[in-house]
Order: structure tokens, then sequence, then C-alpha cells
């Protein structure tokens, strides 16, 4: 990964520039921002660039020995931790699934930690950076550099490491070796240990732009003007969101379904139906359920805008908008905000590992009295 790969985010980048060519890189550095917006991409970005031995033009030369290393995720001084799922006599550590991590690597640029549990077939099972980790982390950055005046750990979400490991990480901050560089990557700093957070100089990124992700999308897959600007809108900031609505289309359309139904069950007050809905909707799992409640907020906002008459700040398809012509008087003013607040409750809770058919006929039961109000 290279910074001009990198989607947005310049300003970033000159910072991140200026204090290599500087000479002042900090020896912890909170990446921090939404998910899908390129921070783990920039982190990268940042590491090759320290190591490369041929800077020019802003970026990393991509020929030297040490850039050639990168490809293949080779470099001696590069060491990476992230969340894993523990598999007993097996799989305790990051390095036990260093392999798959690579070549996930290589695969991906932009992702989400569904996607690494996926490509390990994990799904829904919690991933944590677990308290073995500490000993790995302290005994590869002891050691002497091989290739490079630095070592750099680049951790990938670090509010998923539990106490033990962070506190030996934070020890590791406060007295760090020579020559010792870590980057961590997070969704959430506000659950990264608040010591460790006051001892990283914090790297703010931001949700991209609709036309950076819309011109993104145009360049690289080479989608129709029109079509990239509704994608990249729905998508909120992050090119991750708008590359997998490209790829979701058949569960996007089950979302829809699942969406319509729940909706006229709700209105029709037919509490038996929605009880065989909540069960049904359940067996999506965990991190699908999530999704098609992040759906059903965004349904719900395009309706409430759809009935305000402003079609140019709407963005739905045709089977979406065919819909919401019959749906949108319902979601006004006075329910709008109630029922986004349940939604998000909802994917909150079965975040939280909640009984999704409880959750979820729970929702149904409010969503009765709200679209009569």
């Amino acid at each position: 990964m290279f910074f001009k790969d990198i989607i947005g985010q310049d300003e970033v980048k000159e910072r991140l520039l200026r204090s290599v060519d500087s000479g002042h890189i900090a020896h912890a550095q909170l990446f921090c921002g939404p998910e899908g917006i390129g921070k783990f991409a920039m982190a990268m970005a940042y590491a090759r660039y320290i190591h490369c031995t041929n800077r020019q033009h802003g970026d990393a030369c991509g020929v030297c020995p040490s850039c050639r290393q990168y490809v293949a995720f080779t470099h001696p001084d590069l060491h990476f931790v992230f969340p894993i799922v523990k598999v007993e006599k097996k799989k305790r550590i990051c390095d036990d699934y260093l392999p798959e991590w690579c070549e996930f690597l290589k695969e991906h640029t932009y992702f989400g930690l569904d996607a690494w549990l996926s490509y390990i077939n994990a799904d829904n099972k919690q991933a944590m950076i677990y308290g073995e980790e500490s000993e790995s982390i302290l005994r590869k950055m002891s050691l002497k550099s091989y290739e490079s005046p630095y070592k750099i750990m680049i951790i990938w979400l670090p509010e998923r490491m539990n106490d033990t490991c962070a506190n030996k990480l934070l020890k590791l901050l406060e007295e760090p070796y020579p020559g010792s560089v870590f980057l961590l990557v997070s969704n959430n700093p506000d659950r990264v240990l608040g010591t460790i957070r006051s001892r990283a100089q914090r790297v703010e990124m931001r949700s991209l732009s609709t036309p950076v992700i819309a011109e993104a999308l145009q360049s690289r897959y080479g989608i129709a003007a029109q079509d990239a600007v509704a994608v990249a809108h729905v998508a909120e900031g992050s090119f991750l969101r708008a590359c997998e609505s490209l790829q979701l289309n058949e569960e996007s359309r089950l979302f829809f379904n699942y969406f319509v139904q729940v909706m006229r069950l709700a209105y029709m007050r037919k509490i038996k139906d929605l009880k065989a809905w909540s069960e049904e909707v359940a067996d999506l799992g965990r991190e699908r359920l999530r999704r098609f409640l992040a759906y059903a907020q965004r349904m719900v906002r395009e309706n409430y805008i759809y009935n305000l008459h402003m079609p140019d700040l709407s963005y739905m398809n045709r089977e979406e908008e065919q819909f919401s012509t019959r749906f949108a008087p319902f979601i006004h003013e006075r329910n709008v905000q109630a029922i986004m607040k349940h939604l998000s409750d909802a994917q909150n809770d079965i975040g939280q590992n909640a009984n999704a058919k409880i959750v979820l006929f729970d929702l149904a039961i409010k969503l009765i009295l709200l679209l009569k109000s």
C-alpha cells in the first residue's frame, strides 16, 4: 500500500510525510475514525514510507529491497497484532494466524472485522487480542532491528485487547525500546485503555466526502457517474461500505424484503405474523442481522426525506423508491426519531449477544405503536 493508493485524507498524508522527512516520528500513534475510511491502509503506507530506503515524490519508491519485502509482507522489522479467535492448542496468538493474515491483506485494502472473521471461517465468533499476545509483543519489540532504524508494530483494533495485554502494552509505551514505533488503528478509540490513549499521538481521520467516494468508484470500478453518486451517498463516508453495497445486491434485496414485511405487518398489527417474522430474521446470524438493522435505519431516513418532498436528497434504487411512494407518509417528524432510536438500540443489543428473537419481536411491537402515531 502506497500513499497514492489511499482515497482522500490528503491532510493526514501530508502530516505523516512531514513527520518522517523531519525525523520526528512519534513512538506511539493512534489512527482513529469511522470504519472503512482507510485507517489501516494509511498505517501501512506510513510504515512502508518509514522503511523505504529510496523515498521520492512523497511516497515509497516501490522498488528498493524494503518495498519488495512489503509486497510479500516479509519485512523483518514490520509486525502485526490483530483480533483472533482462539483455538485451544492450535491457534492462541496472532503469529499462529500470520499466513492467513498476510494472504488476507494481499486481497483486501479496505476491510472490516467481519471480512477478516469470514476469511478465517470464524463468522459470528468473538474475536479478541488475548493476554498471551503480550509476551509476543514484548519479545518482538525488544529485539534489535534487522534492516531499519525502526521496528514497527501495527496493532489493528486495540479496543479488542484484553486488560492483561493492554497493561503490558502500556508499559512498553511508557518505556519504549529504541527505534520502536507502535501504530494503533482503532474504530472506537474511547474503548482503548485511557492510559494508552494518553501516551499515543492521535491521528484523526475523517469520513470521506460523497464526491471523493464517487470519483473512486468510477475510476476503480467503471461505474456510471449517477450510480456512483447514489452508492457514495448511501455509504455515509465509508469507502468500505460503498464497495460492500456493490457486492451485496442479493443481500440488499433480502434486507429490503424483510424491511417491507415488518413495516406492513406492524402497520396491520399482525402480532402472530410479526413473531414468525422475528424468528425467521433472527436466523440471519449476528453480523448479518446487524447489517439488516443498519439497512433499516437507512430506509427510515430515506423515507423521511422522501416524505419532505426533497427527491434530490433521497438516494434509493427503483424498487425501494416504488415502495416509498406509499410508505413514506407514515415516517414523519412525530415518529422518525423514536423509530431510528429503537432500530439503533436493537442493533447494539444484537452486537452484545442479546437474544435476537426477543430483540426483534420487541422492536416489532414498538413499530406497531409508532407507525400509528
